[in-house]
């Protein structure tokens, strides 16, 4: 449950003081889906005009919430009647059927009569347990009270809604000047655990005063998620319920009507740093997490194939154990490298922990040493890269350390 956990100990020091967006509302309530004492509800309105784009989770288990959404964003419905978010924690809404289903029809109509916008404007998103019917009438009951409550500066407590075993919310943002004027992004994030890029890997919602048009947006926000959310991973376990939501309210002076001009070179910069910030702050609240580690590989055959060594790397259990033992062994490493199924060479290979060569030529380092590496491995946030040495592919990845806490957050997560 959100809260039993210590904050993690590579949390940002406080959640960010996120820029206000005109035409866009938020609010937070307790609705006790499941847990108690505690804020699990959050809804944003958005003004009539606001584009939405979105991706999502690719699991073939994909939950009511994602499929609805999915399905809704490829009718294209009018955007000038507004639009709502709704998200609950606790429960998931995935895997329970023609039930599941019913509730989020249920939801979307209850939001549409009080939040004054179309039901197939409404996105809605569930987090938390898989398998248990949706008690959607406890989120209906409290609609009234969070339209009333709806207000500009409320994101923080929006951001808190959404956890579930998260220690921390996760927010960020960014205020541009361009040329034509000024560009408001702010985003919110949850996630700590079962993630595992196949986008998304969490529940992320972002907001710009922007005009853009859906197609922009939409093109902006899948070019920026392979290298964002795409690329992190904490147990490599990808979510039913995994949604990333693009909000662009066109309440601000800005109007991008191409991504390459330089007021759209300018937002989609600010996206991007958005959601790298956002996607970060997942992998250091992984469940159980002490230490951020970045992998970055070179010299692929391809991105592609420097994509698959890296995540090879990010999801060993044997690599993220050895990061929490602080042990620089970096034979698992190898060993990853060889399993990940791209092209590799012994002989070409190359290991660095930081700036420390530790390994290449198909051998340890001559100046290399086992107390350099250890001395290494006790720093919060690690940098480890591999140089394959065969062409020009790059990648880089993010993720955590695998720690006992891991167990024993995921071992009772249901009682």
């Amino acid at each position: 449950m959100a809260g039993s956990q210590p904050v993690s100990p590579l949390a940002p020091k406080a959640f960010p003081d996120l820029p206000e967006i005109a035409g866009a509302e938020f609010a937070a309530i307790e609705a006790g889906v499941r847990y108690s004492g505690r804020t699990d509800v959050m809804l944003a309105r958005l003004a009539p005009g606001s584009t939405v784009a979105g991706v999502f989770t690719r699991s073939s288990t994909r939950a009511a919430p994602v499929l609805d959404c999915e399905a809704k964003l490829a009718s294209a419905a009018a955007p000038e009647a507004g639009a709502a978010i709704l998200v609950n924690s606790g429960n998931a809404n995935a895997f329970t059927g023609a039930a599941g289903e019913g509730a989020v029809e249920a939801i979307c109509a209850a939001v549409a009569e009080t939040a004054g916008v179309p039901a197939e404007r409404v996105f809605t998103s569930s987090t938390g347990v898989i398998g248990e019917r949706l008690p959607h009438d406890r989120i209906t009951a409290q609609l009234e009270k969070l339209v009333a409550g709806l207000s500009g500066g409320a994101v923080a407590r929006a951001a808190q809604a959404i956890m579930t075993t998260d220690t921390y919310p996760k927010g960020a943002g960014a205020v541009i000047e361009t040329s034509a004027g000024e560009i408001r992004l702010a985003g919110i994030a949850k996630g700590s655990g079962m993630i595992a890029p196949d986008m998304a890997t969490m529940l992320v919602y972002v907001f710009t005063d922007a005009a853009v048009p859906q197609p922009l947006l939409q093109q902006a926000l899948s070019s920026l998620t392979e290298t964002s959310f795409n690329a992190i991973t904490v147990d490599g376990d990808t979510s039913t319920s995994d949604t990333l939501l693009l909000a662009a309210t066109g309440q601000g002076p800005v109007q991008i009507d191409d991504l390459e001009s330089d007021a759209g070179s300018a937002f989609v910069e600010a996206l991007r740093a958005v959601m790298l910030d956002l996607a970060h702050q997942v992998v250091r609240d992984g469940e159980g997490a002490s230490k951020f580690l970045e992998i970055r590989v070179t010299g692929a055959t391809s991105d592609a194939d420097a994509k698959t060594v890296a995540m090879a790397i990010a999801n060993s259990p044997l690599v993220k154990t050895a990061i929490a033992g602080e042990d620089p062994n970096w034979g698992r490493v190898v060993m990853a490298v060889g399993k990940s199924g791209a092209p590799a060479d012994r002989d070409r290979l190359a290991i660095r922990f930081g700036d420390i060569l530790v390994a290449e030529k198909g051998w340890v380092a001559e100046s290399y040493t086992e107390e350099a590496g250890a001395a290494y491995m006790k720093q919060p946030e690690l940098l480890l890269s591999v140089d394959l040495g065969l062409g020009s592919g790059a990648f880089t990845a993010w993720t955590c350390d695998l720690t006992h806490a891991y167990i024993s957050i995921n071992a009772d997560y249901r009682s």
